[in-house]
């Protein structure tokens, strides 16, 4: 790292769930600038990107941009009012298929355009908190789309064509959700700010059914703590 410079820029994917924040204060511990970027694409859990700009706040990030796209580049997802979000599914068989809750091309888009961030401010480094083990079955969250972007990352831009890749850091990629809990527990994640439910109430709360909500469920009991969200459930 050029101390003459000081630390470098990253920017870090933050929908305002467990596992963006967790990557958030991975990136802060590795010592990056962080500039967070969220995004409002017409998800029915709009309520995430209130826990992002909460979570960017607490963790001193230097910069936190919320894009917010058209729904109708979107449309076709349970998860932007197209039909309803699956609840009470097993979490050992969630990814098999592809849910109604996948989202058309969203990490590429999402990616592409936190590529483009990350140029416009001088960054060689995107962290996205995708995981290809506790996941829903999502074609862009397994290790070889990761590695196709990384490959098109390579080509796309001034800066690699330069010699200066914009590389792609998915520490999640191929951890548990217990392990993801409990890197973030040791790393200070207050996961009291997260939300990772697909359908929260009018208040905020999660739901405590849906795939995103159990997984959590399981990962902090496989993880021995215990979650400090509070469910609309009572769970």
């Amino acid at each position: 790292m050029d101390t003459l410079r000081g630390p470098e820029k990253a920017v870090v994917l933050l929908s305002g769930g467990l596992d963006s924040a967790t990557v958030l204060h991975i990136a802060r511990e590795q010592g990056f600038r962080v500039h967070a970027l969220s995004f409002g694409y017409g998800q029915r859990h709009s309520p995430e990107l209130r826990a992002a700009a909460l979570l960017a706040e607490e963790a001193g990030v230097d910069d936190h941009l919320t894009a917010f796209l058209d729904p109708r580049l979107f449309s076709g997802s349970s998860l932007t009012g197209n039909g309803p979000v699956p609840s009470g599914r097993d979490p050992d068989t969630q990814s098999e298929g592809i849910p109604s809750t996948y989202v058309p091309a969203r990490n590429t888009v999402f990616l592409s355009l936190a590529m483009a961030y990350a140029e416009s401010i001088g960054s060689h480094d995107v962290f996205i908190g995708v995981n290809s083990l506790d996941y829903s079955g999502y074609p862009d969250c397994r290790p070889e789309y990761i590695r196709a972007f990384q490959a098109m990352a390579d080509l796309a831009t001034r800066e690699a064509l330069e010699g200066k890749t914009i590389r792609v850091r998915a520490p999640l990629l191929e951890m548990s959700k217990a392990e993801i809990i409990a890197l973030g527990s040791k790393l200070g994640v207050d996961y009291s700010m997260t939300l990772s439910c697909y359908r929260p109430d009018g208040s905020g709360r999660p739901c405590g059914e849906c795939d995103a909500c159990l997984l959590r469920l399981r990962g902090f009991r496989q993880a021995g703590l215990e979650d400090p969200a509070v469910y609309s459930g009572g769970r």
